[in-house]
C-alpha cells in the first residue's frame, strides 16, 4: 500500500511497483491507511510530509506497533522526526525525500530477504501478504 496526499507521487511510484510485478494500492487520505492496513500487507510506503503532523505521528505509531510483520517505509524530508520510530521499531524505515522508486523497492526487496531467510512463510503466504 502506498498512502500520499499528491497524486503525482502516488500515481508514479503505483505504476512503477506495479511494472515490476508488484500488487500495490494507492490511497491518499491517511485515515484510509490506517483503516486498510493490516499485518497482513507486506509493505507499506508512506509520504507524511503533506499530511499534518500530530495525525501522521498517531498514524505512524499506531501501524509500526500494529502491523509488526510490515515493512512501514517513511517517505519525508523530516527525517529527524521520524527517526524515533525506526529506532524504537525495526519494521520502520525512514527514507528521506526525495527518493527514486527503486530505492523504494530495494527496501522492499531487502525486507522479503530477510523474511525468506527467517523460514516462517512459504512463497504462498508471502504472495497473498502482497496483495
Amino acid at each position: 500500500m502506498i498512502c500520499a496526499a499528491n497524486a503525482e507521487t502516488l500515481d508514479g511510484l503505483e505504476a512503477y511497483l506495479s511494472k515490476v510485478g508488484m500488487r500495490v494500492k494507492g490511497r491518499r487520505r491517511l485515515e484510509d491507511c490506517l483503516d486498510e492496513a493490516s499485518d497482513a500487507a507486506f509493505a507499506l510506503v508512506l509520504f507524511p510530509d503533506d499530511f499534518a503532523w500530530r495525525s501522521v505521528e498517531a498514524v505512524v505509531a499506531e501501524l509500526a506497533a500494529r502491523c509488526k510483520d510490515t515493512l512501514l517505509i517513511v517517505v519525508t524530508s523530516r527525517l529527524k522526526d521520524f527517526e524515533r520510530f525506526a529506532r524504537a521499531h525495526e519494521n520502520v524505515a525512514v527514507v528521506p525525500r526525495p527518493v527514486w522508486g527503486w530505492t523504494i523497492l530495494d527496501a522492499i526487496r531487502a525486507h522479503a530477504e530477510a523474511d525468506e531467510g527467517s523460514g516462517l512463510e512459504d512463497d504462498e503466504a508471502r504472495r497473498e501478504r502482497s496483495e
